[in-house]
């Protein structure tokens, strides 16, 4: 028997417009008053808080994995520090990628962030000189082919790379996935690794939907994710995890 869901949001628990609907977020309800632990786990950082009411969660995994919290306190923490980040990002931006670092949910960037994404206001214009303390995530707007290649043939040793259907690279500390940050949410709850259902639909999702106990990838999913989830449910559109947890628990 599960004990813990954990859902991605974008393409996953949320629906294209960014919404939950009452159907999902009854379901939700109805595991927890059974003692399911409800967990999400996204790429974004506090913009997730503007999207997801936290009463529906037990705890949540943002930047990719670089922080995890239960109840508001700090489980996981895998941040880049300056010294790492400052030199990598100035030279991403002089070979003219726009590029940015997430600190504390404030975009540090040298581009207006909100030309991309029109709900993120808290950035500010920089070459990154001035910046200090750890970022929780570095990204990088993929224009052309060969950006991609420069992305990752200057990537600094203690970091990787995801590049998202969407063309963004998201660059994170190589401790910080959203494996790493899940496992030590189930580890907070005394729940076992078999006893973990995920749900996803992007390259990021990938190692959470093979390390637990059963992964499920949506209907909307790449292909890359279909092919290695262990079923696949309806989209995202159409209320796809609720829908599976409905059918797979038996709600009333």
């Amino acid at each position: 028997m599960a004990k813990m869901i954990v859902t991605d949001l974008d393409d996953t628990l949320l629906r294209c417009d960014k919404t939950i609907s009452e159907y999902t977020a009854r379901v939700l309800k109805g595991l927890r008053q059974q003692g399911m632990k409800i967990v999400y786990g996204t790429a974004r950082g506090d913009s997730a808080k503007l999207l997801v009411p936290d009463e529906l969660f037990d705890g949540h995994v943002r930047v990719n994995g670089a922080k995890a919290h239960i109840n508001g306190r700090v489980v996981y923490e895998r941040t880049i520090p300056p010294d790492v980040y400052t030199p990598y990002l100035r030279e991403l931006s002089r070979m003219g990628l726009k590029v940015a670092a997430e600190i504390h949910g404030t975009h540090y960037a040298n581009f207006k962030v909100d030309q991309k994404w029109p709900y993120i206001k808290d950035f500010i214009i920089t070459d990154c000189l001035g910046v200090t303390g750890p970022a929780d995530k570095l990204y990088a707007l993929i224009e052309s082919p060969y950006q991609i290649e420069v992305v990752t043939s200057l990537l600094p040793e203690k970091l990787y790379v995801n590049l998202a259907r969407d063309a963004l690279a998201m660059i994170m500390h190589k401790e910080a996935t959203k494996l790493r940050a899940i496992t030590k949410i189930a580890q907070e709850f005394n729940i076992a690794i078999a006893d973990v259902i995920t749900f996803g639909d992007d390259i990021n999702d990938k190692e959470m939907l093979q390390g637990f106990g059963l992964g499920v990838a949506m209907g909307n999913a790449i292909d890359e994710i279909q092919s290695i989830a262990d079923c696949v449910c309806d989209t995202n559109d159409n209320d796809g995890v609720a829908k599976w947890l409905d059918e797979y628990f038996v709600l009333d």
